[in-house]
């Protein structure tokens, strides 16, 4: 699943082709995602892009009509193509540039979203969101003021985008290894101190999964399938049963919210 880093690296790539670009064309072959494509969308012609952000794991694409929003959801992916590039199953919408390129929108689960928001207007998606977690606004100090009170676990609560966007389900359990935090931990019983080494571990991981993607990223203007994220070498998520890198202490396995976890018992608690 794409996370944070992924979706940055995604915007990065994409960015120097439709940047200032026009959008002559919306093709959708597929209107039905995790929510329907808006009409907007479609018969969105002759804008022009000014803009290429994120927010969370939103790619914003800014344009002098409106904004629209790109989520990867699960299983989605951007790539850069000449017109004309036959369309495969699980390629659902193509935005064609003055270019003469396009950026096609591919997805085989259809978790993800391409959705619309009028020019000077924050869509719902992007409303009541926590900090960018390598922001300014993003701490030590944050963390432990919001954490007070709260018996959630401490994964849920990194993970929760109302506390800081885009700590996913790997980021978050490398994280607390890094920390040395057990994943179970009640948010509101972790120090102040607890607090600055995990918030130094999230900006580390997080930093290196950024650095990793730019370089072992394919080429987003292949057509041979979707963009290769890359495989980082992680210390604790997938690893359940394996030894611990620390200590070799064989890796147990949990469940948060559905959602499976891997931790050291001995390096973290």
């Amino acid at each position: 699943m794409p996370e944070l880093p992924e979706v940055e690296t995604t915007k990065q790539g994409i960015f120097p082709y439709v940047m200032d670009e026009k959008i002559t064309q919306v093709v959708v072959r597929q209107s039905q995602l995790r929510w329907p494509i808006p009409n907007t969308v479609q018969q969105l012609a002759n804008a022009v892009v000014v803009a290429v952000t994120r927010r969370a794991k939103f790619i914003l694409l800014a344009t002098d009509q409106g904004q629209v929003l790109i989520h990867l959801g699960m299983t989605g992916a951007l790539r850069i193509l000449p017109q004309g590039v036959a369309p495969g199953k699980h390629d659902h919408v193509d935005f064609l540039l003055s270019s003469g390129l396009m950026l096609r929108y591919t997805d085989p689960r259809r978790f993800g979203a391409v959705l619309w928001a009028p020019t000077g207007e924050q869509h719902a998606m992007l409303q009541h969101l926590g900090p960018e977690p390598l922001s300014e606004e993003f701490s030590a100090a944050y963390l432990h003021a919001q954490a007070q009170g709260r018996s959630k676990a401490i994964k849920p609560f990194i993970m929760d985008n109302k506390i800081v966007v885009g700590v996913g389900n790997i980021y978050a359990q490398e994280a607390l290894f890094k920390a040395g935090i057990h994943p179970s931990r009640a948010a509101g019983r972790i120090s102040l101190a607890r607090y600055q080494a995990l918030h130094q571990a999230i900006v580390a991981v997080l930093n290196a999964a950024l650095a990793a993607g730019g370089t072992t990223l394919k080429d987003f203007t292949k057509a041979d399938g979707q963009p290769g994220y890359f495989q980082q070498e992680l210390a604790v998520y997938g690893r359940a049963g394996e030894p611990c890198v620390n200590c070799a202490a064989p890796l147990k396995k949990a469940l948060h919210g559905q959602r499976s976890t891997v931790y050291c018992g001995r390096c973290q608690r």
